[in-house]
């Protein structure tokens, strides 16, 4: 017996043209952690998963918004919900945020104006 759906006519058992279960990164994921003082600990470090493996879907939805909130939406996925409520309780120049999204962005592989849903990223 052979299972079909209306938006794939193939059956179970035939050649599938890309198996995107199998793809790999290119690079180590490794994340990136930086130093972001608080008023409690002046050596507070949070931890921001790598550029390439954040969850496009939510990124994408937040460059709808334009490039500071894509920016912001990346580190909202990167930082998660419990780090990004702390990173946002200290008040943050935008100055620090540029050089900061610069780091991140080097560390990650991607060149500047990269989109990061980009295939070359």
């Amino acid at each position: 017996m052979t299972t079909r759906t209306a938006t794939n006519n193939r059956a179970d058992d035939e050649v599938f043209d890309f198996n995107l279960n199998a793809v790999q990164a290119e690079s180590d994921l490794k994340p990136f952690v930086f130093l972001w003082a608080s008023e409690d600990d002046p050596n507070r470090r949070l931890t921001m998963q790598h550029m390439e493996s954040l969850d496009v879907w939510p990124l994408m939805a937040a460059a709808d918004g334009g490039d500071a909130a894509a920016m912001a939406g990346i580190f909202r996925e990167a930082l998660g919900k419990k780090q990004w409520a702390q990173f946002r309780e200290t008040p943050l120049p935008q100055y620090k945020l540029k050089a900061l999204f610069a780091a991140y962005r080097k560390h990650s592989g991607a060149s500047e104006g990269e989109s990061v849903a980009s295939s070359d990223s």
